[in-house]
């Protein structure tokens, strides 16, 4: 994973006049009032949006993700043309905090259904010492100016929200992630009511998914030889919290980052105590740093996906199948019973 990089509103608001001037392409507004029976279009800003919005839209919506497979979502930087696309959407779901250069675009674009999935659950701050797990340094990764980052050169950095440390990753924790399902599928209903019956019937089928995904994580975490499980991408604090784990993340902003010798030692140290076997990697990264990490300190190494984007190198299809194969790997190196 990069760096993280802003992107200057002044920039944005360039790219957002360009956008509009040049792609004032037909809304299909109409789908919104369902007068013309074409699908809704939909904008979603990265893939757990996408998922929602498919799942929960199903025949009646025509999806376009505005980060593409395999692109960090973080780094995203918006084309004239993705930014005339917003404006042209009959229906808008992001999250914001995660990528800046989406919530500038979204502000601007005048489009009347938009969702915050932030909006629809509650964030918590998983810096250090929440919730009674330690998530070293998460307050090192907000997006608000790349100077606060480079003076954070330890702890995990992982806090892409904008207010008060929020965590933004709600997506990795099953129940939050069925309580934003339950706020996009009503205000789906709201944005094109003509199918609503439709929309409530398969919110409530991926809620029972993501329920039943809830109790296997539950079930399969429930008695393990540690707790404890080393990351690259501290994306799993509300994961961690809901099953009673630890999340320890290496230092630094960007998971590629060389750790430096005082936080090699730190996880050496917190691997012998907490019994710790693995350090985790993530698909849209590189494995340089868990290698390094793990190498140092005599552990393996992993994938946890953080379920950002999915590639042919993800392991599964989709989201469902994704964090069962995340539930595989955390109760391998946990030590499941």
């Amino acid at each position: 994973m990069n760096v993280r990089r802003l992107i200057p509103v002044t920039a944005v608001t360039g790219a957002v006049a360009l956008g509009l001037t040049a792609l004032s392409a037909c809304s299909s507004s109409d789908a919104a009032d369902g007068g013309n029976g074409d699908k809704l279009n939909v904008t979603a800003s990265f893939y757990p949006m996408q998922f929602l919005a498919e799942k929960i839209g199903g025949e009646h919506v025509a999806v376009t993700s505005l980060t593409k497979p395999g692109v960090e979502p973080h780094d995203l930087e918006l084309t004239p043309r993705q930014i005339g696309s917003i404006s042209d959407s009959d229906y808008v779901l992001y999250l914001k905090g995660i990528q800046p250069a989406v919530d500038d675009a979204i502000k601007q674009s005048g489009v009347k259904n938009t969702v915050d999935a932030a909006t629809l659950t509650t964030l918590e701050d998983h810096g250090s010492e929440v919730g009674g797990h330690d998530h070293e340094g998460e307050e090192g990764h907000g997006h608000e100016g790349e100077e606060a980052h480079e003076e954070h050169s330890e702890g995990d950095g992982h806090n892409h929200g904008e207010e008060g440390g929020a965590d933004p990753h709600i997506w990795l924790d099953p129940v939050k992630y069925a309580e934003v399902a339950q706020g996009v599928g009503k205000s789906l209903e709201k944005a094109d009511p003509d199918h609503a019956a439709d929309y409530k019937k398969n919110t409530e089928a991926l809620v029972a998914e993501l329920g039943e995904l809830n109790t296997a994580f539950e079930t399969g975490l429930k008695n393990t030889a540690t707790k404890t499980f080393i990351t690259t991408h501290s994306a799993f604090g509300y994961l961690a919290e809901r099953y009673g784990l630890t999340q320890q993340g290496i230092a630094g902003i960007d998971p590629e980052a060389e750790p430096s010798p005082a936080r090699i030692q730190e996880i050496h140290t917190i691997a012998e105590e907490e019994k710790a076997t693995t350090v985790f990697f993530e698909t849209l990264a590189s494995d340089k740093t868990a290698k390094t990490l793990a190498k140092d300190t005599g552990l393996k190494t992993g994938v946890l996906d953080p379920l950002e984007g999915i590639t042919d190198k993800s392991l599964g299809a989709d989201y469902i199948e994704v964090m069962e194969s995340n539930l595989a790997a955390l109760q391998k190196a946990l030590g499941a019973k």
